[in-house]
């Protein structure tokens, strides 16, 4: 049972390196659908919003993972 449990965690740990960086993620995919959906932005608008979301979500998990390393 034990190597079932480290390939399960093996597979997650290869989508999901930082947790906190998949949940941001998500979080901010949710809000731009449904700015997109229910508010009526224009998809473009919602599609920079999603990729300044993403590398600012990506530059906060790299300044954080610096820091951790003290760097």
């Amino acid at each position: 049972m034990s190597i079932v449990r480290l390939v399960v965690k093996e597979f997650v740990g290869m989508f999901v390196d930082d947790g906190n960086l998949a949940l941001l993620a998500l979080v901010l995919i949710a809000a731009i659908t449904a700015a997109v959906k229910l508010l009526g932005l224009p998809p473009l608008a919602g599609g920079v919003l999603l990729l300044a979301g993403c590398l600012a979500i990506l530059l906060h998990s790299v300044w954080r993972a610096a820091r951790r390393s003290g760097q």
